[in-house]
């Protein structure tokens, strides 16, 4: 029996045993949600088909995104991603500093090679002009060397790097790191960012170091390691590579048919600058293991280069692709995946405003780095088979960011409708009830989807392991299989059972990309922790983080029903409260608002202001029952000295606030009557009511599933 709130026009019910049934996925069961609204409900089952459940974003500008596009709107992104020249130029110009060209000419070591398209070139090919640029680049170090030191430190400089070099030629002992050379203090911060380049670009065996404006030279012992792997030209042309930061640009080694020693030089990268580039084997044109033109491929890692001047960033020429993506009964993150194989590039180059059901068909805005439109546009067939659609396609200037969107349109039709247990009343009246009673609010819970609904093991559980730092753990149980029989679910019980991914691999079906790249990171750095670490950044950083956003989600949901359980709708002292009326979720600190004491006695504020803390490092928590529950979760779960900052994966989770209520907006319903012949099971008999359709709009970040749940008092 639902209990009358203490506070406000709501009514506080516990969860009642009434079904919202959603056919052969029982989902995980919210035993402790609540309700917020005091009706009766209805009966009824949602997403009988993908085409029952239509979701259609709602971008920055109230637009729906699956309307064409007038472009001319975009026109401005078009021109902000230009360089501009009325930016003031610093003394030294970047791209006077050698390899940071702002022409299409490639850049290319005498044995590796450099590559910013999106097709390799033979790594042998126009050995002259290839030559040619490297010489100009160190004529252009040399250059700026000489403007930048006197030609007494210029000739130290040179003979350091002779001594250095015929040390490790005449292969005697290895050389001691205290080994350095000052090259003076340099007061200016662009000149010593200039001479710091130069000297590597000159030098490549060389480090440099800066300690009080002073630029020190020392051996570069990275670079002596990575000889004994390599030849040293490789060597040369990697580091080359490595300290010019050039924008989308790729760095091949020669073939070479020995996997061990692959596995080797893989290890050896990934172990040195695995925070920096990823690294990747592509065979030849026959596509066999023992190819000879197997050859390692190394690319920056996303985010990699650190923050840039504004003028450098305005100088980088990436292109970016806008798009509209249609899918259908299809997982965002395997829907990414597909494109990403198609198009030749990484999921992490795709971003996007907010994640989407599976068991629907949705429309929703994406950006896609290093591919053009006309490239996006010459695979819309093949994804077609896919059950997917791209369209509105248009160059922009920049990537999406997660809750760069407005909100969620959905159309919804609930099927097979009829009243609840013992309920006499007319059930049209009891769906226009309901309807009415939604539109005052309903609790902002996180969706089932949101934990991998029907899943044995919830995304909440992998993310709790990664904040443990439990790595093994977390890939373990990512690996947990189903109780089904299936191939995919095969072969997790045979790694679980084994731990062999060599193994594991040949039995994991191809389309299974997450899982394959997984164990492919498994089978090159091995299972241990350091392994399992690795084997974590075969996601893009958006996956990655969407574990611990699980994990925060799950407490979420807890903190809002036990904040409804120990107040109901009152506000009372220690409550958050929200000052911004327009604010989204992710809104600062500064926003937030610790309710009085008298506020309390003066009601001051109503349930729709509160917000609670979404766990992370930068928020308040209430002064009331409820901080002390936090506190009290966080130690159940070993997170009593959690930072929620993970350098391992280089994850940060600041954390955020979520109001406690949230309604929908332009509602809308129809009813649809059945034959009037044909009795419908469980209704009565002036009721010939068989599904219900209704679209409503909703915020970004709310679930329609949540919002549908309120309306019809059942479980989702």
């Amino acid at each position: 029996m639902r209990t009358a709130s203490p506070g406000g026009p709501f009514a506080l019910g516990s969860e009642v045993p009434l079904s919202m049934e959603e056919p052969a996925d029982v989902g995980i069961g919210f035993s402790s949600l609540r309700f917020i609204n005091d009706h009766v409900g209805f009966q009824g089952t949602i997403k009988t088909s993908p085409s029952d459940f239509i979701v259609i974003e709602i971008d920055e500008h109230g637009q729906l995104v699956n309307k064409a596009i007038d472009e001319s709107a975009y026109e401005t992104n078009k021109i902000q991603s230009e360089p501009s020249d009325s930016v003031k130029k610093p003394k030294l110009h970047v791209q006077d500093v050698p390899l940071e060209h702002e022409s299409n000419e490639e850049v290319t070591s005498l044995i590796g090679y450099v590559d910013s398209d999106q097709n390799h070139l033979s790594g042998l090919e126009n050995e002259d002009s290839i030559n040619g640029v490297i010489s100009k680049c160190e004529e252009e170090s040399i250059d700026l060397l000489s403007s930048l030191l006197d030609e007494k430190t210029q000739m130290l400089l040179d003979q350091f790097a002779c001594d250095i070099k015929g040390m490790w030629n005449s292969e005697t002992e290895s050389i001691a790191p205290s080994l350095e050379l000052s090259l003076g203090r340099i007061l200016d911060k662009e000149q010593r960012a200039a001479l710091h380049s130069a000297v590597r670009q000159k030098f490549p065996f060389l480090a440099t170091v800066g300690s009080n404006r002073e630029v020190v030279v020392k051996p570069n012992l990275e670079y002596k390691e990575l000889c004994h792997l390599v030849s040293e030209e490789e060597a040369l042309g990697f580091f080359k590579y490595l300290d010019a930061k050039k924008e989308n640009s790729k760095f091949t080694f020669k073939p070479d048919t020995s996997k061990d020693h692959r596995k080797a030089v893989h290890h050896f990268l990934n172990k040195r600058f695995g925070n920096l580039v990823e690294t990747k084997s592509f065979p030849g044109q026959n596509h066999s293991s023992g190819d000879p033109n197997t050859a390692i491929t190394v690319r920056f890692r996303e985010k990699a280069h650190g923050k840039r001047s504004r003028l450098e960033c305005e100088r980088r020429k990436t292109v970016y692709t806008a798009f509209t993506l249609q899918k259908e009964n299809l997982e965002m993150f395997e829907a990414i995946s597909f494109l990403a194989v198609k198009l030749g590039v990484i999921p992490s180059d795709f971003s996007y405003a907010g994640l989407k059901d599976k068991k629907a068909i949705t429309y929703q805005s994406m950006v896609v780095r290093k591919v053009t439109p006309g490239r996006l546009k010459s695979i819309e067939q093949e994804i077609k088979k896919k059950r997917m659609n791209v369209f509105n396609i248009r160059s922009v200037g920049d990537s999406l960011r997660l809750g760069q969107l407005k909100g969620n349109h959905f159309e919804i039709i609930i099927r097979n409708l009829k009243n609840q247990v013992n309920d006499s009343t007319s059930l049209r009246e009891r769906i226009l009830e309901a309807i009415e009673n939604v539109k005052k609010g309903f609790v902002n819970y996180y969706g089932p989807q949101r934990f991998g609904k029907g899943k044995k093991i919830q995304t909440d559980q992998i993310g709790l392991a990664l904040l443990r730092n439990e790595m093994v753990k977390a890939i373990k149980l990512f690996l947990t299989p189903e109780d089904m029989d299936d191939p995919v679910n095969k072969a997790k019980k045979y790694f679980l059972q084994t731990e062999d991914a060599k193994g594991t691999l040949s039995l994991m079906p191809e389309f299974r990309v997450r899982e394959r790249a997984l164990l492919e990171s498994l089978h090159r750095f091995g299972m241990t922790e350091e392994g399992c670490v690795q084997a974590w950044f075969s996601f893009p950083h958006s996956m990655r983080i969407f574990y611990i956003h699980a994990y925060s989600s799950k407490i979420w949901n807890e903190a809002a029903s036990y904040r409804l359980e120990a107040y109901g709708a009152k506000v009372v002292k220690g409550d958050l409260i929200c000052l911004d009326e327009d604010a989204g979720e992710h809104f600062p600190s500064s926003k937030v608002h610790l309710v009085t004491e008298e506020e309390e006695s003066a009601n001051t504020y109503a349930i729709h202001q509160v917000v609670l803390p979404v766990l992370g490092y930068n928020v308040q928590y209430p002064e009331n029952k409820v901080g002390q529950w936090y506190r009290g979760v966080l130690s159940r779960d070993g997170l009593q000295s959690c930072r929620f900052r993970m350098p391992a994966l280089k994850l940060n989770v600041p954390g955020c606030y979520r109001h406690i209520l949230k309604h929908p907006h332009n509602v809308s319903h129809q009813l649809v009557l059945a034959d009037p012949e044909v009795e419908v099971e469980g209704s009565h008999t002036d009721d010939a009511t068989s599904c219900l359709s209704m679209s409503f709009d909703l915020d970004a970040s709310c679930y329609a599933t949540v919002c549908l749940r309120e309306m019809m008092k059942g479980d989702i």
